[in-house]
């Protein structure tokens, strides 16, 4: 439902357009979201309005959540120009696609900078859009006066929490409870609480009801980043969409490698300390990194804290005042999204 209403929106956004010009930006930026993205936001936050007793086939409700992915957008581009990543979902991440462009075309010197500054220029409009397809919808005025809090706190949050990993992105430590939170703000409230949240109020949910889809979803989300720790190192680039090394040469502060700080010896710790955040790591380098981080049971650490979160969430559910098709929903998220190998 969330992406018919999201395509229907772009295919509106680059037929309606002043000039044939403005056309091209709008179909570039439409070609990255329909690249392959899960959705996960929208179907948290209409999981929120089910599980606050929300009717079938909300069509306002549906469109409110496709702007959640527009949101979702323009914070990834702007991470992977902030990353200086190379690829997304299997393709050349934005910024490198818009720079190759530029080369296309034989403009001269500079290439890598506009691709660099156009992408930032789509993500915000990503931005400008999600507020836009949001506020356009057909909610109510009631709706809209319920939402709008928690959209303004969820978009803060996720700001905050992404500050946070820039500043400490090379220079990981063995601070766990802070790589935690860093987890927690950039992708646990972001990609479930808040969706859920908004959902929620949607349909009218008290307090009450929006403290139980929290403890729900804060160990769901928590595991969701920290699985994705775990791709980033361990992961298939053929599933994952993206360079398997891109956070040991960035000098990603994860979970994975507080643990692996925290509990490496001498030797092991002069492994990390030399190699992590290089940004000409090789492979025998990343390779190296592994290998401690394997043999100091951060990687099995990092899975058993994926597995106690999801029993967590899964806990919160039972007895919880929800209806019984919220609460299958929620059971499969939990599991897909603390054991999907992408």
């Amino acid at each position: 439902m969330a992406g018919s209403a999201l395509t229907d929106f772009l295919d509106r956004k680059c037929l309606t357009t002043e000039s044939s010009q403005l056309r091209e930006p709008k179909e570039t930026l439409r070609g990255f979201l329909s690249s392959g993205g899960k959705l996960i936001r929208p179907v948290m936050c209409l999981c929120g309005w089910y599980a606050a007793g929300g009717a079938w086939n909300p069509g306002p409700v549906v469109k409110a959540a496709a702007s959640l992915e527009l949101f979702h957008a323009f914070a990834l581009i702007h991470d992977d120009v902030m990353d200086d990543s190379d690829a997304r979902r299997g393709r050349p991440a934005l910024h490198r696609l818009l720079a190759e462009c530029q080369r296309d075309r034989r403009t001269t010197g500079r290439a890598e900078r506009r691709g660099i500054h156009s992408a930032v220029l789509l993500g915000d409009l990503a931005l400008a859009w999600s507020d836009e397809m949001f506020h356009t919808a057909g909610l109510s005025p009631a709706q809209i006066r319920a939402a709008r809090p928690l959209l303004d706190t969820m978009r803060s949050e996720v700001m905050l929490g992404q500050c946070l990993d820039l500043l400490a992105t090379g220079r990981p430590s063995g601070d766990i409870e802070h790589a935690l939170t860093i987890c927690r703000f950039k992708t646990a409230k972001y990609t479930v609480e808040r969706p859920l949240h908004i959902g929620a109020a949607l349909a009218g949910a008290g307090q009450a009801l929006l403290d139980v889809l929290t403890a729900y979803a804060l160990p769901v989300g928590e595991a969701f980043q920290l699985r994705d720790d775990l791709l980033g190192v361990f992961g298939d680039p053929g599933e994952t969409g993206k360079p398997v090394d891109d956070d040991l040469r960035e000098g990603k502060y994860t979970a994975l490698m507080a643990l692996g700080i925290a509990r490496a010896d001498h030797a092991q710790l002069s492994v990390l300390r030399s190699l992590v955040g290089r940004s000409d790591l090789d492979t025998e380098g990343a390779d190296a990194i592994r290998g401690v981080l394997v043999s100091t049971g951060a990687r099995a650490t990092v899975e058993q804290m994926i597995s106690d979160r999801r029993r967590r969430a899964l806990s919160a559910l039972h007895g919880a005042p929800l209806p019984p098709h919220a609460i299958t929903a929620l059971r499969r998220l939990a599991h897909a999204a603390s054991a999907r190998s992408s």
